[in-house]
């Protein structure tokens, strides 16, 4: 049974007061939580999901994150990068690019799937989020636009990709997953020249980025 626009947006509204108690306070982030209509990032039949905080398979053995997810990812970077360019490695879906977006970030996503790559570039394009996306090897960064004010990685990554630490900026910062295929730690790298100073957060659990500079597959 289709949801009405107005029942959808009291779930989106509950969606956040959750947000709210589970700490997350930052008013960017909440109010990008408020603007961006996830269930548009969802299947039709399957928009009863899209405001539970859960996550939800997107194909390509590939999930859209839970928002409270993408709501810790969001604010570790908006504490430490107020504005400027933020790559997003791993589209997915598109719904964190469209929050990054709402957030006032000018944003480059890279999706190694390209069924991914296309159904993503098609629902910026209907829904007029400013994102730049290309179909690629998201280890590896997008070097023609480097360097990035921010870096979000939304794949658990076996170590820390140096093409992506070398295409920082100047005090800019990536939030990554660490750790192995079944955990990872939330890490926040921040880089002054040369050198690059690390914080650790929660454990969480994510697919797994794949690519030269992270895990092995056959699939890319």
């Amino acid at each position: 049974m289709k949801q009405s626009e107005k029942l959808l947006e009291q779930r989106r509204r509950e969606m956040v007061e959750t947000l709210r108690q589970y700490g997350i306070s930052n008013s960017r982030v909440l109010e990008a939580f408020l603007r961006v209509k996830r269930h548009l990032f969802f299947p039709e039949d399957a928009v009863g999901c899209a405001y539970n905080d859960s996550a939800y398979p997107i194909g390509f053995s590939q999930t859209i994150s839970q928002p409270y997810t993408v709501a810790i990812m969001s604010t570790l970077l908006a504490e430490r990068c107020p504005g400027g360019k933020v790559l997003e490695i791993g589209t997915g879906s598109g719904y964190q690019a469209a929050i990054l977006e709402a957030m006032g970030y000018q944003v480059f996503s890279v999706e190694r799937f390209v069924g991914l790559y296309e159904r993503a570039e098609k629902l910026f394009s209907r829904l007029g989020i400013r994102v730049l996306c290309r179909h690629g090897d998201g280890s590896l960064g997008w070097i023609e636009e480097a360097p990035f004010d921010g870096i979000m990685v939304t794949a658990g990554a076996p170590r820390e990709p140096r093409p992506l630490m070398q295409q920082l900026a100047e005090k800019g910062c990536m939030v990554i997953p660490i750790g192995g295929y079944d955990s990872q730690q939330m890490t926040v790298i921040q880089r002054e020249g040369d050198e690059f100073h690390r914080e650790l957060f929660q454990q969480f659990v994510f697919v797994p980025l794949v690519g030269n500079e992270g895990w092995e597959s056959r699939v890319f």
